[in-house]
């Protein structure tokens, strides 16, 4: 399958499967024409990437991700200590943008508006 219906099949663009390509997450033949083609597993591959993504999930952990589900010797265990890892630093990001949010609250209630030049924001800012 052209690379171009592999983008609308697993939602990710043209430009993301070859880089993936590139990097070597995933694997494409290449035609007489020279052109990437993608089979089936190489598909399913590329949507559990998308969705990996989707859920924040770094290329290295992607990684990783994608050669435990190709490996059916795998430990359960190894992919739940990743994806713990990952709630983690999600957890961390959540309490970072929590603590931004209400800086930001208190800039916007502190600021008068209106038409004149007085901005606390710009005050606090400087």
């Amino acid at each position: 399958m052209k690379i171009g219906e592999v983008a609308k099949q697993t939602g990710l663009s043209v430009k993301s499967i070859r880089y993936y390509h590139d990097i070597g997450l995933i694997c494409a033949t290449r035609g007489e024409n020279g052109y990437r083609e993608y089979d089936q597993p190489q598909i399913e591959s590329l949507k559990f990437i998308h969705h990996s993504r989707e859920l924040g999930f770094s290329l290295d952990d992607c990684r990783s991700l994608l050669d435990l589900k190709l490996n059916q010797a795998r430990d359960a265990e190894d992919v739940k200590n990743l994806a713990k890892a990952h709630l983690e630093l999600v957890s961390e990001r959540i309490i970072k943008l929590q603590a931004l949010e209400a800086q930001l609250k208190h800039l916007v209630d502190d600021c008068r508006g209106g038409h004149q030049p007085d901005c606390s924001i710009i005050n606090s800012l400087s």
